[in-house]
């Protein structure tokens, strides 16, 4: 069950309209990076979440903090698309050449939504939740989520520095904060789960036994030449996880070229190849 009182999360304003950046305020909100994909994301995380209750409710409240975001971007939006011209004359006026394609502006945003936000990145394609990432398994769910605000954080920071909107900026800010919060707040369940030692490698619950051990720490260099690739902590040294060394080797074909035999009859092959 959600609850809303119609107020924003973190005040909103914009001091110049300006639609090129509320094209751009759409990538945040239906981009890969943006927040419709964070908070999907958590929701069903949330909800395939199993064992303790405690990390259930950490990404339930996140999620719903992320909605509150989506609302804030939203409103940004239509704050900023004030500006947007609605006809060709007025726009031709300014400027003939940026008649043709409105200086930049998602047409959507005029055509389809009278000048609102939608759900769509900053060229006007809708999000498909594509890039939401729910495993069930918490440790990966973590670990994607680090990922998510780190290029959440990284977009926000982009239009941060393009925009000399002091109202923009002040929101833009609290919004990398709350980046930052929730990137270190993932590590932290990480943490929690056992850190590097205890989670890796993921799932921990798979016996490494069965797998082909020989290859569980070794950096395969695919050079053609076969000299050994450039080496790195990825390449020697204890691994991450604690449970094995890191080492280095070029790799060789340990397999046969494949052979497929005849097609089968009737499979619409030719007849050269049954």
């Amino acid at each position: 069950m959600f609850y809303t009182d119609g107020k924003l999360q973190y005040p909103v304003r914009v001091e110049k309209a300006d639609p090129l950046f509320a094209r751009a305020l759409q990538q945040a909100i239906g981009g890969i990076e943006g927040e419709i994909r964070v908070a999907m994301q958590y929701f069903f995380q949330a909800c395939g979440a199993r064992g303790n209750n405690k990390f259930r409710d950490m990404l339930m409240n996140t999620a719903t903090e992320e909605l509150g975001h989506i609302e804030m971007l939203a409103t940004a939006v239509a704050l900023n698309l004030e500006g947007a011209p609605l006809s060709e004359k007025e726009e031709v006026a300014k400027d003939p050449v940026s008649s043709m394609v409105l200086g930049g502006i998602n047409m959507k945003n005029i055509l389809s939504s009278g000048l609102s936000a939608m759900p769509v990145d900053s060229d006007g394609v809708p999000f498909d939740m594509s890039h939401i990432y729910a495993s069930g398994n918490i440790a990966a769910d973590m670990t994607a989520n680090i990922a998510a605000e780190s290029t959440g954080r990284t977009l926000a920071v982009r239009l941060y520095n393009m925009t000399n909107d002091a109202g923009m900026k002040d929101m833009l800010s609290y919004l990398i904060a709350r980046d930052t919060m929730h990137q270190n707040q993932w590590l932290a369940a990480l943490e929690e789960l056992g850190g590097h030692h205890g989670v890796f490698p993921i799932p921990n619950s798979f016996p490494q036994e069965k797998e082909k051990q020989d290859f569980s720490y070794a950096f395969l260099g695919f050079q053609e030449d076969g000299v050994d690739a450039i080496a790195g902590r990825w390449s020697e040294g204890e691994s991450i996880d604690g449970k094995g060394r890191f080492s280095s080797m070029p790799m060789k074909p340990l397999g046969e070229k494949p052979d497929l035999g005849t097609a089968k009859p009737k499979s619409g092959a030719q007849a050269e190849q049954m």
